[in-house]
């Protein structure tokens, strides 16, 4: 039996986002369980490019990927309320188990488009954190 599901949101992909979530709420309803969403904002502010943007501009970032995602949950699930959010900065894959082991998460729900040959090659980060997750995975796949 889960009794913590994990829902990592793209929100660059909003509609695609929408249906993992979907699927996230029903594995955690099936089984009575938390649902924390998490989203991962790239880190740019220690690299070279992080000098060509105004100083707050993360931070900006942060708060509106907090809004943005507070309000695909209300709009996705309207009669769910209590659904915990986790907003990182970094890599994807490496805050995502990160979070699993800290949360101490039974189950993660992400999405994951139809593979290709660069995919294969290159290691998204759904297959990364398949791989090496302590938690059950589970992978929506996307069109």
């Amino acid at each position: 039996m889960k009794k913590h599901v994990l829902c990592s949101i793209d929100l660059t992909h909003p509609i695609d986002s929408a249906g993992v979530l979907l699927e996230a709420d029903q594995q955690a309803s099936l089984n009575n369980a938390k649902l924390t969403v998490i989203t991962v904002i790239p880190d740019y502010g220690s690299s070279w490019v992080g000098s060509f943007f105004k100083e707050g501009t993360l931070r900006k970032a942060v708060e509106l990927a907090n809004t943005t995602l507070n309000t695909l949950i209300k709009d996705t699930l309207p009669d769910r309320e209590d659904v915990d959010t986790v907003i990182k900065v970094g890599v994807v894959y490496e805050q995502v188990l990160k979070n699993i082991e800290k949360l101490n998460v039974d189950l993660v729900v992400l999405g994951a488009h139809k593979p290709n040959v660069l995919d294969n090659l290159m290691g998204p980060n759904a297959s990364r954190i398949a791989r090496t997750s302590p938690a059950s995975t589970m992978i929506v796949r996307l069109k």
